[in-house]
């Protein structure tokens, strides 16, 4: 426990707010590792300053375990905060910081594992991504090169807070930029030009009315809470003066679907609403427009092929009652579509995540702890 709060000290004062680099946190990780003569692997954005990291910890051979976790935290901009974000604080039993719960708690519980882990007779291979916050964008590539590169895992563990309770299934999430193309005029002058913010406010009026449709349409006994797909504006921007004609607006929203259910499916008339204002405005106007952008598209996860983990996880935990579902995405369903039986657990509650003076008590903490120590005897035998 000292040494995994020291790393979580370290691993919280690094901002890795999606919207920045987290290669500051990753390198200081390799060093982790390599102080412990353990070799990590970087897998780098292309387009990024970011990079995920795995790396094999034990000997090389199959049988091993996955654990991942994502690098990046939400941002704390206009949060109420009683304390520094970026430093970890103690207060009544709970570990305070961006990221204690979601999720680095559980990434400095796996790297204070690793002399343990080191004497194992199968793996412990840690996976590290970026960008889980906006879409799970760094996984996929990560997990191909494990795929590739390494003995054929038995399981991955996700450790999402789950207050170290067995997920077996979670929502799939796609994210969406709208971008509208309006052409300016005075404000009193409508018929000389086209306000991009009276469009957008337009595309997201049909947004919120499939909403309300999917909430209505949801099957309450799916296993999800919420049960319906959820579908969610984000951000919004438009405008440059009250009385100018809007050149340029921009909203983002995410859809997240339970098994079974497709974001493209179910967005198709909304797109084709998109193409069918994209010419009626060009029309009039050539300079505008309306085009609608996939940012990402991560797959839920299922139950399916994951007994054997459920099992294994259940056996360090010891926790018996039924496996259940989330209404949040994680990679889960990327290490599953890759062919690796896989389920979440970790500590903390998600209830936390994202929310100001987010925290991870010290008796999550001190479970997660303990499934650290039990699972390296269990790779031990």
């Amino acid at each position: 426990m000292d040494t995994a709060r020291d790393i979580l000290a370290t691993l919280i004062a690094f901002d890795t707010t999606s919207r920045n680099s987290n290669l500051a946190m990753i390198a200081w990780i390799e060093e982790h590792l390599a102080h412990h003569s353990v070799r990590a692997t970087r897998v780098a954005d292309a387009e990024a300053p970011k990079a995920s990291l795995y790396a094999t910890v034990g000997p090389p051979v199959e049988g091993g375990v996955i654990l991942s976790g994502h690098s990046d935290v939400v941002p704390v901009d206009g949060q109420d905060w009683a304390t520094d974000p970026w430093t970890v604080t103690e207060r009544a039993g709970r570990l305070h910081g961006r990221g204690t719960c979601d999720m680095k708690g559980f990434i400095a519980l796996a790297l204070a594992a690793v002399p343990m882990f080191k004497q194992g007779k199968r793996p412990v291979h840690l996976a590290i991504s970026y960008d889980e916050e906006i879409g799970c964008k760094g996984a996929p590539a990560l997990i191909a090169e494990i795929a590739d590169a390494l003995p054929a895992p038995r399981l991955a563990i996700v450790g999402e807070p789950s207050m170290m309770r067995i997920i077996n299934g979670h929502k799939g999430i796609c994210v969406y930029q709208v971008d509208v193309w309006g052409h300016e005029a005075h404000s009193s002058q409508t018929h000389l030009g086209v306000s991009a913010n009276m469009v957008a406010v337009d595309l997201m009026h049909d947004l919120a009315e499939l909403a309300r449709e999917l909430e209505a349409s949801a099957d309450p006994d799916n296993g999800f809470d919420p049960p319906h797909a959820t579908l969610t504006i984000g951000r919004m921007h438009g405008g440059t003066a009250d009385n100018i004609l809007a050149r340029h607006a921009r909203f983002h929203f995410d859809l997240r679907c339970p098994p079974g259910e497709d974001a493209r499916v179910l967005l198709a008339p909304f797109a084709e609403k998109c193409q069918a204002l994209d010419a009626q405005l060009k029309a009039a106007f050539p300079d505008t427009g309306v085009t609608m952008t996939e940012l990402a598209n991560a797959p839920p996860m299922t139950p399916s092929g994951s007994a054997d983990a459920v099992a294994f996880v259940r056996k360090l935990t010891g926790d018996n009652r039924p496996a259940s579902a989330v209404a949040f995405a994680a990679e889960g369903g990327q290490f599953q579509q890759a062919g690796f039986p896989t389920v979440i657990c970790g500590p903390g509650s998600i209830e936390q995540a994202h929310q100001p003076n987010e925290y991870l008590s010290l008796d999550q903490f001190q479970r997660g702890a303990d499934f650290m120590q039990r699972l390296a005897e269990e790779l031990r035998r």
